[in-house]
This record gives C-alpha cells, structure tokens and sequence, in this order.
C-alpha cells in the first residue's frame, strides 16, 4: 500500500511493526473526516463541496479498480474512512480489509472482512495526549 499514489488516497508516511503491535502512520489530515461533517450540528458543507468530494472519492476508487497494476477492492467505504485536507479535498484511508484481485476467483478473495485494531485518528490524538 505505500507503493500506491493518488491525490485522494491517504498518504501512508511509515509503519511500526513489533511482535506484539502494527501500526501505519498516515498524513495528518486536519479537518477530520467526512463523518464530522455529515453529521454534527457543529459543521456543515455546502452542495458544492458534497459533490466535489463525491467526486474525490469515486476518484480514488477508480484509481484503486482500474488504474493500478493489482486491483484493489477497499471492502470499507464509509464517511468514517473518508479524510479531508485543509482544502476540503477528500482522501480515502483505512485499507484494513481490502482486497487485492491478483487473478484468483474475487468471490473467495472477499469473503473475510474484518479490521483487527484499527484505531481512528480522533482517538490517537486523544490517547498521545495523556
């Protein structure tokens, strides 16, 4: 996955890896994620911007589909996993149960879907607070 490159995928800068723990260390994305927006009282986005990040995420999935050597089948696609920049552009994250179709049969290749410790970046700030 850090091989990948596209304007609306999250940028995956490092990894941590122990035994014990895994983590990937992504790029701060500064206005939160698309679940904020969609739905606190504190927020609001204008059509304009809905659509421009509709278009931002069927962007990156038709980058992830057709665009790559391998494609890639994000299995996750929710506003919680959709990130946006300080110019509003949408970035897709969290590839915790995606699927690569290599050209095994894609039915068996997406029946298991799982993410086993995924924590959203909201509570990691929390917790490297403290």
């Amino acid at each position: 996955m850090r091989r990948i490159r596209h304007r609306n995928l999250i940028k995956i800068v490092s990894s941590c890896s122990n035994p014990g723990f895994k983590a990937l260390i992504m790029q701060y994305m500064p206005q939160g994620s698309l679940e904020k927006w969609l739905y606190s009282h504190n927020y609001s986005l204008t059509i304009r911007q809905r659509l421009d990040i509709m278009i931002d995420v069927a962007s990156a999935l038709e980058y992830l589909h057709h665009g790559y050597s391998t494609p890639i089948i994000h299995c996750d696609l929710k506003p919680n996993n959709v990130l946006l920049d300080d110019d509003m552009v949408a970035h897709l994250g969290d590839f915790g149960i995606a699927k690569l179709l290599d050209g095994v049969d894609p039915v068996t290749q997406t029946m298991t879907l799982a993410t086993i410790g995924y924590m959203a970046p909201v509570e990691m700030s929390t917790v490297l607070a403290f």
